[in-house]
């Protein structure tokens, strides 16, 4: 079984906003393992025999929340802690995470990080509660399915019964533990919130605007239980159609081998420049995230492997943290699988998945080119120097092991052929399944095969509670109107202004990501800051990315910057300047998506318009992201720096005469640069 060791699976909970599951042990493994298994197996089937979509989302969830509460533990004799902070996690040993590699062999503690053994810590039983819930939430969503028309008339007709009533308060209940258990109580207070909201709105001054006249406990188990508005609305479509396929095919790929290619390679593809180990990493981190799917995980996967690399380097702690958490955080920005909140965009906007990938290709680009730049600049900066790394040579590990690229190029294929993303997926995991036997250290046999599909289950049922818990957010502000009064309020604070209403949400969006997991703040930004972007001309489009972004880029922010603090634990660094030092590796990716909302031209990044304006706003993009990066690093003095500066942001807007000036500042910088560095130097 390829999990991570008992030390990266502390990191990455003590970081992560997913809490840690149980360590199940006996025949209770091997039952959950089963069921887990099973719910896979009717994933990949329904993708071509479709069930209805109430009645599938239903089944699903069926599966998934008593799985929930056997795997995950109530927390409730930690309950002081973690209402009033997560406290200080020990603190690593020094070297990797996974225990020091030899000093003359940095890629010591690659099969530990990808291929070692299961984990050796005790098994943990479910309680006797655990038990009951797990029952509970069986008998609440099992009753509707034995006639599943009669429930959805008496939704629609109103005229719930009390066993439909009662069944549906508990479902609600039952879904706020099993989202507090998941990923904490920030998204199950939001919730509360919004539940006491429906229904004593009412109450509300007659002139607030969020006002309304209150709905009674009947039509608020309507709302959510008995249709496709709540717990079982887009967001839960996603996570029992989309998000469960890729888990699965991640899975297959990281049995298949596929996670120890990707780190040799990358290891192997950049060995002779000093700015090597650092885009080597950046380089495994964006292969790494298409098996791993969460910034924090492939943070400390990566760090593992790569903070000896980068010490023997010769970087600082801090910018090996920096390094690690930015090319961490890209597993969940970057085609061809990008993280959850894309397939809630698909189906928001209801284009395919494939038209996501190109809207995100040309910030993918742009972000890495961002993280390449300072990279070069700090090679220069400390000094680094080339490492001596033992591993095969790239053109040797493509011949030999290349064909696990094959299944990610298909799914671009396939789609690309008017196949639905659902088809691709699970084509291209067979194709993984399949290619694996040509690896006889990898070959998904039974046992292989069986642990894979448990394991894509199992990987999706925080995303499961998270999703299931937001369409209460969802459904409750579609029932009231609350997301159109909200964006009215957001947009008439900022007078009407786009610039301030788009910072606005920025913020906004980054503040709520700091008690919430992504998938959740972008739901519920979504919702309320989407409407008010659009209400002044942004297209959805541009308005769903920009929130994208700013929800993934909240783990990177300070103050927590999760993947910064799980970097920083890596490497022994200061935290709060592991988290400047990934802000500035990171900044094209939180500047960008404000040139795509504030400027006509701003479309052509995600792909859209004619191609000659594409391909020149891309262009002149990359300038602007090399102004920054000139700007951010520690060459230049602060007169150039400050030119640079000035010059990215002219250049973003994206428009004749701002980019022409901001051409005109950037050569100001380079030539006073120039300048100053002659009288430094007169030789």
């Amino acid at each position: 079984m390829t999990e991570l060791s008992d030390r990266e699976a502390e990191l990455v909970s003590a970081h992560e906003q997913e809490r840690p599951a149980r360590q199940l042990g006996g025949r209770l493994r091997l039952g959950v393992w089963i069921v887990g298994g099973l719910l896979s197996v009717y994933s990949l089937m329904v993708v071509f025999r479709p069930v209805e979509a109430l009645e599938h989302r239903m089944t699903f969830l069926a599966v998934a929340l008593p799985l929930v509460f056997l795997c995950y533990r109530s927390g409730w004799s930690s309950l002081v802690p973690r209402l009033f902070g997560r406290g200080t996690p020990a603190s690593p040993p020094p070297g990797n995470a996974a225990g020091t590699p030899a000093e003359n062999d940095p890629l010591a503690g690659v099969s530990r990080a990808v291929a070692h053994p299961e984990g050796t810590r005790r098994p943990e039983r479910p309680t006797v509660v655990d038990w009951l819930l797990a029952a509970a939430s069986l008998a609440v969503l099992v009753y509707p399915l034995l006639d599943i028309d009669g429930f959805r008339d008496r939704g629609s007709g109103a005229a719930l019964t009390d066993l439909d009533i009662v069944a549906g308060l508990a479902l609600t209940v039952l879904l706020l533990e099993a989202v507090r258990r998941t990923v904490g109580w920030s998204l199950a207070i939001i919730c509360i919130i919004f539940l006491v909201y429906a229904y004593y709105g009412a109450y509300l001054p007659i002139d607030w605007t969020i006002g309304h006249r209150g709905f009674d406990l009947g039509q608020i188990v309507s709302q959510l239980y008995t249709g496709t508005e709540g717990f079982f609305g887009v967001p839960m479509q996603v996570a029992a159609s989309y998000i469960i396929l890729f888990t699965i095919y991640g899975a297959v790929l990281d049995y298949s081998g596929a996670s120890k290619f990707f780190i040799d390679l990358s290891f192997a593809a950049f060995r002779k420049s000093r700015a090597a180990p650092g885009r080597t990493v950046t380089t495994a981190g964006f292969l790494l995230g298409t098996v791993s799917g969460s910034g924090v995980a492939t943070t400390v996967s990566l760090g593992s492997v790569a903070w000896p690399v980068l010490r023997r380097a010769g970087y600082p702690k801090e910018p090996a943290g920096g390094i690690l958490a930015a090319g961490g955080i890209g597993a969940i920005l970057s085609p061809p699988t990008l993280g959850a909140a894309a397939f809630i965009i698909a189906e928001y906007l209801r284009v395919s998945y494939l038209e996501v990938l190109l809207y995100a290709t040309i910030p993918t680009l742009l972000y890495y080119l961002g993280i390449f730049l300072a990279i070069e600049i700090d090679s220069r900066r400390f000094s680094t120097h080339a490492v001596q790394v033992d591993a095969p040579r790239a053109g040797k590990l493509l011949l030999r092991f290349g064909y696990h690229f094959s299944s990610l190029i298909l799914i671009i294929v396939l789609m690309a052929l008017d196949r639905s993303a659902f088809q691709s997926v699970v084509i291209a995991t067979a194709i993984a399944f399949a290619l694996s036997f040509l690896d006889p250290q990898h070959r998904m046999g039974p046992k292989r095969t069986g642990q894979a599909l448990a394991k894509g289950t199992l990987e999706v049922l925080p995303v499961t509670a998270v999703c299931a818990a937001a369409g209460i957010i969802v459904g409750v502000i579609t029932q009231t109107g609350l997301g159109l009064n909200l964006s009215a309020i957001i947009v008439d604070f900022a007078a009407g202004n786009l610039i301030l209403t788009t910072l606005m949400s920025g913020i906004a969006v980054m503040l709520l990501g700091l008690a919430v997991p992504v998938t959740a703040s972008f739901i519920i930004a979504a919702v309320i800051i989407g409407p008010a972007l659009t209400t002044l001309g942004v297209t959805p489009a541009e308005a769903y990315m920009f929130v994208f972004y700013y929800a993934v880029l909240s783990e990177v922010s300070p103050p927590t910057a999760l993947s910064a603090v799980a970097a920083a634990a890596i490497t022994g660094g200061n935290t709060y300047k592991t988290m400047m030092m990934t802000w500035r590796y990171t900044l094209p990716a939180f500047l960008v998506p404000f040139a795509f909302v504030l400027t006509p031209n701003g479309q052509a990044l995600l792909g859209q318009g004619p191609i000659g304006t594409v391909l020149l706003m891309t262009a002149v993009s990359a300038v602007a992201v090399a102004a920054l990066a000139m700007a951010t690093g520690g060459l230049a003095g602060w007169p150039e720096r400050v030119l640079a500066a000035v010059a990215a942001v002219l250049l973003l807007f994206l428009e004749p005469v701002p980019i022409v000036a901001g051409l005109a500042v950037l050569a100001v910088a380079g030539a006073v640069h120039l300048v100053r560095s002659r009288r430094r130097d007169p030789a």
